[in-house]
């Protein structure tokens, strides 16, 4: 079956109990078992497994074609389970454009696990290849790249990553598995912010790690989880199922919509780049349609008079909303630098949009009248 049928069906399937179509939320923290610990119905404690959160686990493991997958409070709680498992010395790789957070989590904490991220420009495989002259334990990337939308190739570092005996965790929250599958492009681990997407209204909190095999490594990870206590709350367990019904139907008309806009933010003289993949003056427009089905409704797009003009834009919508986040049914702008903190490392001329599902024309409108 195709993922959007996937996605409508997959954890949400009738109650075999009472027939509802909308599948029950299991809200329990602690479940019966016998005198000496005998699991009756196979669980025990909520933080190390519910009904709920097992149905959106399924759900994720299959959309992303992988045997296991996990699911945690947060994205960064994700994240910051599976890299801080790595083993004390370890060197892993991350994007030189890439997710604040990601960053803040390298720069901060990480080192003090004597784990080493060094940044690299994942877009060029070459430079990759040379970072893996020295022992390297994992490579994250994200394609699309957050916030300059960069794409790497994944097929291509999948096999420098295993060359090299090195882990290749694949960050695919702006794509989604609708369109973008990186475990079949060799991928290890896809990790994905629930909150976006998959949850789709602004309004659920989340993040998954979804394992090509069900092997040592997710087994460690699972424990790590239960133990540290990361895990995700069977109601946002709920509602992000509750998204995945309506998952390809979003990201058909989030697709659509930020085509839309892309073209006609490449039309106006002010902005100096639109980094939209799915334009053909994109420099990793070729790699994008080969690997992903559409590009996706995120983008960023640089304005030729600086900072104060991106302000100026980002103050005069009136349908975009000035905010954090991304994949929401509203469509979002957002200064990058202002919000990374003390040390921003995006360009002062950039603004981060996501394109939301209001009508393209409206969208066109409100940044025309920004612009203008």
């Amino acid at each position: 079956m195709r993922t959007e049928t996937l996605s409508v069906h997959l954890g949400n399937e009738p109650d075999p109990a009472t027939g509802a179509v909308a599948p029950p939320i299991h809200l329990a923290t602690t479940f019966r078992h016998g005198p000496s610990g005998e699991r009756i119905a196979g669980y025990e404690y909520q933080r190390e497994g519910n009904p709920t959160n097992d149905r959106l686990r399924a759900a994720l493991a299959a959309l992303e074609g992988g045997e296991e997958a996990l699911v945690f409070a947060s994205g960064m709680a994700a994240m910051t389970t599976l890299l801080e498992s790595m083993p004390n010395g370890a060197r892993i790789l991350i994007p030189d454009d890439c997710y604040t957070g990601l960053r803040m989590l390298c720069e901060e904490y990480l080192p003090q696990r004597g784990i080493a991220a060094i940044p690299v420009d994942m877009s060029d495989a070459e430079a990759v290849r040379a970072a893996c002259a020295q022992p390297v334990a994992l490579l994250w990337i994200e394609t699309p790249s957050n916030p300059r939308m960069k794409i790497s190739d994944l097929a291509v570092l999948a096999d420098i990553g295993r060359a090299v005996g090195a882990l290749v965790v694949a960050d695919n929250t702006f794509a989604t598995p609708m369109l973008q599958r990186p475990l079949a492009l060799g991928a290890d681990i896809v990790m994905h912010s629930t909150t976006k997407y998959f949850g789709g209204h602004s309004d659920v909190l989340g993040g998954a790690l979804i394992f090509a095999k069900r092997d040592d490594l997710y087994a460690k990870t699972a424990h790590r989880l239960h133990i540290t206590g990361a895990s995700m709350a069977p109601f946002n367990a709920w509602l992000t199922l509750r998204g995945c019904r309506s998952l390809g139907a979003r990201m058909a008309m989030h697709c659509a919509n930020a085509r839309r806009v892309a073209e006609f933010l490449a039309s106006r003289p002010e902005i100096e780049r639109v980094n939209w993949p799915g334009l053909p003056a994109h420099a990793g427009h070729a790699v994008a349609a080969k690997q992903m089905r559409d590009f996706g409704g995120m983008m960023s797009i640089e304005l030729r008079d600086g900072r104060e003009a991106a302000l100026a834009m980002a103050s005069k919508v009136r349908i975009f909303t000035n905010a954090t986040s991304l994949g929401g049914c509203e469509s979002l702008i957002e200064h990058r630098a202002s919000v990374e903190g003390a040390t921003p490392r995006s360009p002062q001329n950039l603004l981060r949009i996501s394109v939301g599902l209001e009508h393209a024309d409206d969208l066109i409108g409100d940044l025309r009248q920004a612009l203008d």
